[in-house]
């Protein structure tokens, strides 16, 4: 028996084919009794799933007892085979190919050694092995080096253990238009702000400084980098806002840029909209 290849039907679809393309490449062989080219394909995906070990599962459909499935899959014609991978149709063929062509096909679209150590990164850090995550990420970074996908993985993770030093530079090495995207550009805000509150004293003696000169611009902004790298981020907000209020244009407009980088930080998080009104306010 194969133990790559699996009958699917309605009843262990969500299992053997969704869930199991979240971390390998599921290949759906839609097939039927009667179809003498379906007959021919079988075989050729069988031994190629058996040859790949694993790093493919084949989902084989009967479309006579799974209608419902192949009109989901838009199957017209059998047989029809479809890659599916992260719960995604990535690419199909249909009629009975040659195993060149099928093994050509499995070829185009198998993750990679480095993406599968990528997904098992991702696995191990779900379950809490932040440790065994970055080895892993490690492993995947020697076999391809100019992944940055991996490098911006493993900054997350080293953020999430309070290592802003070594996210950082991982981060400084991606390129320009990398840098820009949305999660990258909130990861290297996190990183500013955790080096921030690493050189920004403890909060007790900026507390006291604050107390004894409220106009003490430099002591509230490292509070303010402080509290955020906390993730006391309304607190700190609080206090760019009161660097706002006294001071606008204070070291090139510092409170303001700052608060601009704790939203893109944030995201989509429900502090932004209501601090963005805040600073709106501060500025008219």
């Amino acid at each position: 028996m194969n133990p790559f290849a699996y009958d699917v039907d309605q009843s262990n679809f969500q299992k053997l084919v969704i869930e199991t393309s979240m971390t390998t490449l599921v290949v759906a062989d839609f097939w039927a009794e009667w179809c003498g080219p379906c007959k021919a394909l079988k075989p050729i995906l069988e031994k190629l799933a058996e040859e790949y070990a694993g790093r493919f599962i084949l989902a084989k459909i009967n479309t006579e007892q799974n209608q419902e499935l192949a009109s989901q899959f838009g199957v017209r014609g059998i047989p029809n085979v479809k890659a599916i991978f992260n719960g995604v149709l990535v690419d199909e063929f249909s009629g009975a190919l040659p195993e060149a062509q099928v093994r050509e096909f499995i070829e185009r679209n198998i993750p990679s050694p480095a993406d599968e150590l990528l997904i098992r990164a991702g696995t191990l850090r779900d379950a809490g092995d932040l440790d065994g995550a970055l080895e892993t990420l490690g492993e995947a970074s020697k076999i391809d080096a100019n992944n940055e996908t991996i490098r911006i993985e493993a900054a997350d993770i080293l953020l999430e253990q309070g290592q802003a030093e070594g996210a950082q530079r991982l981060l400084d090495s991606l390129a320009p238009l990398t840098r820009m995207e949305d999660r990258v550009a909130q990861l290297i805000a996190k990183a500013g702000f955790a080096l921030g509150g690493q050189t920004a004293g403890d909060e007790a003696g900026l507390r006291a400084t604050i107390a004894a000169d409220p106009a003490n611009l430099d002591s509230r902004l490292q509070l303010a980098n402080l509290l955020i790298a906390s993730r006391r981020y309304a607190e700190g907000m609080d206090e760019l806002l009161e660097i706002l209020q006294r001071d606008r244009a204070w070291n090139d407009e510092a409170a303001r840029k700052t608060l601009l980088s704790v939203f893109n930080m944030l995201g989509a998080d429900p502090l932004v909209p209501q601090y963005r009104r805040k600073l709106a306010s501060a500025l008219n």
